[in-house]
């Protein structure tokens, strides 16, 4: 499974809820490193490694794959391959 596949594939909820706080963080960090105001250097370091987190965080849990629905989608998708020459009334 190459990495775009892994990227498409369903991911846990758990995984999903830690994404969406992983994306929160890098907005909330980005949004301090880019304030118009003068911050004192140790926000704007620490927003910087904050920013690295949420990144970090976010892609590591989009590319984590639910195997069990994977496994039933491959499974959906082989009996649709199999089935799709078979005429409509079921009768061969």
């Amino acid at each position: 499974m190459n990495i775009v596949e892994r990227a498409k594939a369903p991911t846990p909820k758990f995984f999903k809820v830690l994404r969406s706080i992983g994306m929160a963080l890098l907005a909330i960090s980005g949004s301090i490193i880019a304030a118009p105001v003068v911050l004192p250097v140790a926000v704007v370091s620490i927003a910087g490694y904050a920013a690295l987190a949420g990144g970090v965080i976010s892609v590591i849990s989009q590319i984590t794959v639910d195997d069990t629905a994977n496994r039933e989608r491959a499974i959906t998708n082989r009996l649709k391959k199999g089935n799709q020459n078979l005429p409509r009334d079921g009768i061969k």
